[in-house]
């Protein structure tokens, strides 16, 4: 047997693909991978802030239109990346265990949030990072940042930002967990839905390669992101507005937490529910975000 994952060329994702085809490889014996390597728009495009280069799938396209081609039978992801929708003729065929879902704070000096001088800078390309450290700590300047990880650390170790967040995932996939000052207590950082989870897409036709994947599944993770993107779904949100949902999957069923701000912090909404279904669930926030108030922020 063999695959051909497509992946983007920063070293975090292909660290995800190379996991992803170690661990496939040792659930089957015959199982020969392979990778190309594919540029995304996001990967192109980077001296504009996230927000303004807008677009769904600015890190998935390419690559899935590779896989509708027929060049390659599936496409590792960071799930956060990944629109809510599915995308015509490719499935989501495996989700695997999720890892730390939390964000972290990086800075020289080893300060916490909680340390950090009055109007410190902190870089994030993100708005739910960014509204969530307002809401948390107003006077903070929070300033656009591109980059792969490797990038962003070196960024931080200049005059031009005194912190910055990134996903725990992300770093500590890569090693690079030493440069960690704080893990950020989801009280203060809700992560982005699916945030720590990985997702393999294959054409949904492609029944030979969904059985290879289901090899590896692991269906509490699946509940509990689809219970997290059900949320963002439902709320008509995409990358750039300040979303942030965890789930957890009990024995009572799944809980949710959500979040969803105002750009600036000063104004958040913070909820949480619990149901057997994770897409009703996802939308019963969604829901109760709306009758917090919630809704005059979508719009």
């Amino acid at each position: 047997m063999k695959l051909t994952f497509a992946t983007r060329p920063s070293a975090l994702a292909r660290w995800q693909t190379n996991y992803i085809a170690k661990h496939l490889q040792g659930a089957w014996e015959d199982l020969n991978c392979e990778e190309v390597i594919i540029k995304t728009k996001g990967d192109r495009i980077l001296d504009v802030p996230l927000p303004e280069v807008g677009g769904k799938g600015l890190f998935t396209q390419e690559l899935e239109a590779a896989l509708r081609e027929g060049h390659v039978d599936a496409a590792v992801h960071s799930l956060k990346d990944l629109p809510t929708e599915d995308s015509p003729g490719l499935s989501i065929g495996l989700i695997p265990e999720r890892a730390d879902a939390r964000d972290v704070l990086i800075t020289p000096e080893g300060y916490k949030l909680d340390d950090l001088p009055h109007g410190a800078v902190v870089g994030t390309s993100s708005n739910r990072r960014s509204a969530q450290l307002l809401a948390y700590r107003p006077d903070l300047s929070v300033k656009s940042i591109r980059g792969n990880v490797d990038t962003r650390l070196r960024k931080v170790n200049t005059d031009e930002y005194d912190a910055i967040v990134l996903a725990a995932a992300g770093v500590t996939r890569l090693g690079l967990q030493t440069n960690i000052s704080q893990y950020l207590p989801y009280e203060i950082m809700l992560p982005a839905p699916g945030q720590g989870a990985l997702a393999v897409q294959c054409r949904a036709d492609d029944e030979s390669t969904l059985n290879i994947l289901r090899a590896l599944e692991h269906p509490p993770t699946r509940l509990a992101v689809t219970a997290e993107r059900a949320f963002l779904e439902a709320l008509g949100g995409g990358c750039s507005l300040p979303f942030g949902a965890l789930a957890t999957v009990t024995e009572e069923g799944i809980e949710v937490q959500g979040v969803i701000a105002s750009p600036d912090g000063a104004l958040i909404h913070r909820l949480r529910a619990t149901h057997s279904d994770p897409i009703e669930l996802g939308r019963e926030l969604a829901r109760r975000a709306i009758a917090d108030g919630a809704g005059a922020l979508l719009s």
